[in-house]
């Protein structure tokens, strides 16, 4: 009877499940610290540039570097969700040590997007003078329509050839070096810091400012790519032998989905820049812009706390390891809302002062602007371990509905609220929106993520370290 027992608790915990929880558990936690590290010069970055930049370029210039800025990202789904696809393909990958259909997944990904960079920038720089830039950016006052076209492709092609090179970082986090990845994407925030600030303190053009503050996390980038795949990880270095078609068209039906959400998630969460430069001018943007940026990076800290969730959450579900899962996302919930909740809390008391005190142009201090953007942020952090969940299980028909209904309903209530309220109203019809479409669907998804994966029975196969 005893070994009846024994036998069945082998097979639901089989030997070495518990060192593998626990060494999963530590990279996650220094996924977390180093994250936290990478946050702090990420904020850093702002925190210098704004009043140096604001005043050298003047409002409306800025306000147009934001305005493109935000267009970039949201063409964040010209990646064609392929990175995040990938990300969820390698876990499992990763949690088996199948190296073979790893490299196969990577090549992929690599050859399509490389090619998909190099058109769009060809295409870009073609049909440049076709583009009525100025009107798409309502630039009025001091921006020449020169100032308004080179701003434009000097920040898309950057984005565009950006692509393929940001892929590294999700090779990365699949392969659990959260660490390192953290390390490197610090150091290209450093980098266009001292760029930028090189520039100005040489009285050399705006446009240049705006140049080299794309380029240097790009370059950053490509180096990060050459070390990984030349000394770290040659066994996975993608190459077109390693392209196999069933693996190609497995990776593009996930990725199909991803980047249907990524579409949806990006347009919804940049829309606001260009809904007010619209309804009330770009004048309006820099006073938006500035605390909205500032805020935004404690999202962004969220968000890099918890992307580590996405391939941990991967091996886990892998393994059948729900209870993990489960108990992992409760704590990273709380961490996630006291990462953004104190630190809002104290812009929001205190924000007017820090302006003031901060920007030699003045900004205003609407602490109603200040306080919607806090509650938009943290709804998303609190709800942003499910999506990590989800988005490890490849569940992604919830988000999907959720994030579809969030954009009819926040752009139109958006527009109409920053017309007839103002600027301040922005956040919050996002927030209410996020509150009444987004979060119902996200903890359905979580719930139904966890059905599918859980499993009576666990067996582990070996894991490749990459080194």
């Amino acid at each position: 009877m005893s070994s009846g027992v024994a036998e069945r608790t082998r097979r639901v915990h089989p030997p070495g499940a518990h060192r593998r929880r626990s060494e999963r558990g530590r990279r996650l936690l220094s996924g977390v610290a180093t994250a936290l590290l990478s946050r702090v010069a990420g904020l850093i970055v702002p925190i210098v540039l704004v009043p140096v930049t604001l005043p050298y370029f003047g409002n409306d210039l800025y306000g147009l570097w934001m305005a493109v800025a935000a267009l970039a990202g949201m063409a964040a789904f010209a990646d064609l969700g392929l990175g995040s696809g990938l990300m969820t393909k390698l876990a499992p990958c990763y949690a088996h040590g199948d190296t073979v259909q790893a490299r196969r997944y990577i090549s992929s990904a690599y050859l399509t997007l490389s090619g998909l960079a190099l058109t769009l920038t060809g295409l870009l720089w073609i049909f440049s003078g076709a583009v009525p830039w100025s009107a798409l950016f309502n630039v009025t006052g001091q921006v020449t329509p020169e100032q308004t076209r080179m701003v434009s492709l000097i920040c898309l092609t950057a984005f565009a050839l950006n692509v393929p090179l940001s892929l590294i970082a999700r090779v990365q986090y699949a392969y659990q070096q959260v660490g390192r990845s953290n390390v490197w994407q610090t150091c290209g925030s450093l980098a266009a810091l001292g760029a930028v600030l090189g520039v100005v303190w040489a009285d050399w053009s705006p446009i240049l400012v705006v140049a080299v503050s794309v380029v240097a996390p790009l370059l950053v980038n490509l180096l990060n790519t050459l070390w990984f795949f030349g000394r770290q990880a040659p066994q996975i270095r993608p190459t077109p032998r390693a392209v196999q078609a069933e693996a190609a068209l497995e990776l593009t039906r996930l990725s199909g989905l991803f980047f249907v959400l990524t579409v949806v998630i990006s347009f919804a969460t940049n829309a606001d820049t260009l809904i007010i430069a619209h309804a009330l001018g770009l004048s309006a943007v820099a006073g938006y812009v500035v605390p909205a940026k500032l805020l935004s990076q404690l999202g962004q800290l969220v968000v890099l706390v918890n992307v580590p969730l996405w391939p941990a959450n991967g091996e886990a579900l892998a393994q059948g390891q729900v209870d993990w899962v489960r108990r992992t996302t409760r704590r990273m919930t709380v961490l996630s809302v006291l990462a953004a909740g104190l630190p809002a809390v104290a812009l929001v008391a205190f924000g007017d002062r820090l302006f003031a005190a901060w920007l030699p142009v003045p900004m205003g201090g609407d602490r109603w602007l200040l306080a919607g953007l806090g509650v938009w942020w943290l709804l998303q952090s609190a709800l942003s371990p499910r999506f990590m969940v989800q988005n490890a299980g490849g569940v992604l028909v919830p988000q999907l509905v959720g994030w579809g209904a969030f954009v009819v309903l926040s752009v139109l209530g958006k527009w109409y609220a920053a017309d007839r309220v103002g600027v301040a109203a922005v956040p919050w019809v996002g927030a209410v929106g996020y509150a009444l479409t987004v979060a119902p669907a996200a903890l359905y998804g979580y719930r139904r993520t966890l059905r599918r994966h859980r499993s009576p029975a666990v067996e582990e196969g070996p894991v490749e370290s990459v080194r």
